[in-house]
């Protein structure tokens, strides 16, 4: 990437592009080259920030790379990689922080609420993950696939691939039912029980797969919990 911030008009640089539209609207290179402020050796902070995001991949490896790392990509000196060090530890903090704050997720009516409204507008079926620590706090939540209005394929290794990598000690499956129903149908249960199996043989535990629709069910809820059902059980 050769643009300078010089050359990119005023109101599409990425400092005023934040406090016009947010931090969101940014991509990764552009909140870099904030933290850079300026570039060395001749370069700008959009080049280095651009070249940092293509070494290393992805933030998970550009935010475990040490100082010395970060300076073998030209144009950033000691300082610069101190003040990334600086950001992605702090990212680091408050993610343990919003984990600490979390409720503990371990029971349908906690799930159904924390999804519900993600959930709501959706027009096909969707299946994610909630991965679980040894608390049975929120690590992170991962989308799987999406499905037609009434059919979706979960394959396990799609399933516990995030799960391994996050050394989540339990998951949560959750999907959706467009038309609305929460009952399972014998594709939900059978997928189920697929994963359970799964489960138990890398030793990570699936603690119920909870289906959400409308407020059809007899006690007035608008999800439904495997679990509950007897499902768990053989």
């Amino acid at each position: 990437m050769n643009q300078r911030i010089k050359d990119i008009p005023v109101h599409e640089r990425p400092r005023e592009r934040l406090v016009s539209a947010g931090a969101g609207a940014l991509n990764d290179t552009e909140l870099i080259a904030i933290l850079l402020r300026t570039g060395l050796q001749g370069r700008s902070a959009i080049e280095v920030g651009g070249e940092l995001v293509s070494r290393f991949g992805a933030l998970t490896r550009l935010a475990g790379a040490s100082v010395d790392e970060l300076q073998s990509v030209r144009g950033v000196g000691r300082d610069k990689a101190v003040t990334l060090k600086a950001a992605f530890e702090l990212a680091r903090r408050m993610a343990a922080e919003i984990r600490r704050e979390m409720p503990v997720l371990e029971s349908p009516e906690v799930i159904a609420t924390m999804l519900r409204e993600e959930f709501r507008t959706s027009a096909v079926e969707t299946f994610r993950v909630v991965l679980l620590n040894t608390r049975r706090r929120l690590i992170d939540l991962v989308s799987i696939s999406q499905g037609t209005l009434d059919t979706i394929l979960v394959h396990p290794r799609e399933v516990f691939k995030p799960a391994i990598a996050a050394n989540a000690a339990a998951i949560v499956l959750v999907h959706n039912h467009p038309s609305g129903d929460p009952t399972p149908s014998e594709a939900d249960i059978k997928v189920t029980r697929d994963l359970i199996r799964a489960g138990q043989l890398l030793k990570i535990e699936v603690l119920d797969h909870v289906i959400l629709g409308q407020r059809t069910q007899p006690d007035g809820r608008d999800f439904v919990s495997l679990r509950e059902l007897g499902y768990f059980y053989s």
